[in-house]
């Protein structure tokens, strides 16, 4: 008797899988980058008219909301990245194949925060995006993959053809 590799008994994990790791990987990678780039000492670089690269501790979750909630949050939010990241996993054989690719962006970025708030108790952002004096909230790249993701999540469930999976 055989063993069948794992993706043959989990469906959806070859593609769920590379994209998880391509995501995670760039995301830590980027944000040791930036913190001996930027961080320390603090620097700010403009990269052109719409861009720089900039050092922000995010304590809180997107746009630094609960920024102010303790270790409470900080814990709060590392259970619900592995949480979440997990249910994409159960749930991979009932996805459709933009469904897998959006929830392994999610679940990649989700992770990438999760494993900077383990290690330094906030996140690490360095995007600052901006035209003229109007700047968005710094991010990284887990929050582009989470944004990215969502919007993807969104069209298949807005455009995407029902399966009839029993």
């Amino acid at each position: 008797m055989t063993m069948g590799s794992p993706t043959q008994k989990w469906p959806g994990l070859s593609l769920f899988l590379p994209v998880f790791c391509a995501v995670l990987t760039a995301d830590q990678i980027s944000k040791q980058i930036m913190l001996d780039l930027v961080f320390n000492p603090p620097r700010y670089i403009e990269i052109g008219l719409l861009l720089n690269i900039v050092p922000v501790w995010n304590s809180g979750m997107s746009f630094g909301m609960l920024a102010d909630g303790g270790l409470a949050v900080r814990i709060g939010l590392t259970v619900l990245a592995f949480a979440v990241s997990g249910w994409f996993v159960w749930m991979l054989p009932k996805l459709d194949r933009l469904q897998r690719l959006a929830g392994a962006a999610i679940a990649g970025g989700a992770i990438g925060n999760a494993i900077d708030r383990l290690r330094f108790g906030r996140v690490v952002d360095f995007i600052d995006f901006h035209i003229g004096a109007w700047h968005w909230p710094a991010f990284n790249v887990a929050d582009a993959a989470i944004t990215i993701g969502a919007g993807l999540w969104a069209y298949s469930i807005l455009f995407g053809q029902e399966t009839n999976e029993t």
